[in-house]
């Protein structure tokens, strides 16, 4: 097994706590969960809203997996955080389906939680492979 790679990615939301924007090992790409933050302005209010917030927060990602040399297609697994599962879930997957062909959705996780940081309504982390 190689040496894990930890990746700060020139760009995207600056951090809301002490962890790196992905890491890597093996191929193995892990991206930390995104919130629905501007990347230009970390201290900007939040988009209103889960629909916002969602695509924010795959912009974001799309972001970071640039910075790692991946795209969409490379990602196997997903996990998906909502404050408000019942309200918010079929909202978030209109706008999540639409980052991802139907013939190639990864596996996916969606967990209602009590709460994220800066009071955001989603959260969303993956895994990709690299070819």
């Amino acid at each position: 097994m190689s040496m894990p790679r930890f990746m700060m990615i020139a760009g995207a939301p600056a951090p809301v706590g002490p962890f790196s924007h992905a890491v890597e090992v093996d191929g193995w790409v892990f991206l930390t969960g995104q919130m629905p933050t501007d990347p230009a302005d970390a201290a900007a209010p939040l988009p209103a809203g889960v629909l916002a917030q969602t695509r924010r927060v795959m912009d974001n990602l799309v972001l970071v997996l640039a910075g790692t040399g991946l795209r969409l297609e490379n990602v196997v697994s997903v996990r998906a955080y909502l404050t408000h599962f019942e309200r918010d879930y079929d909202a978030m997957n209109r706008v999540y389906r639409s980052y991802f062909p139907d013939e190639r959705l990864p596996a996916r996780t969606c967990i209602g939680v009590t709460g994220l940081a800066r009071a955001a309504l989603v959260e969303i982390d993956l895994v990709a492979r690299r070819p």
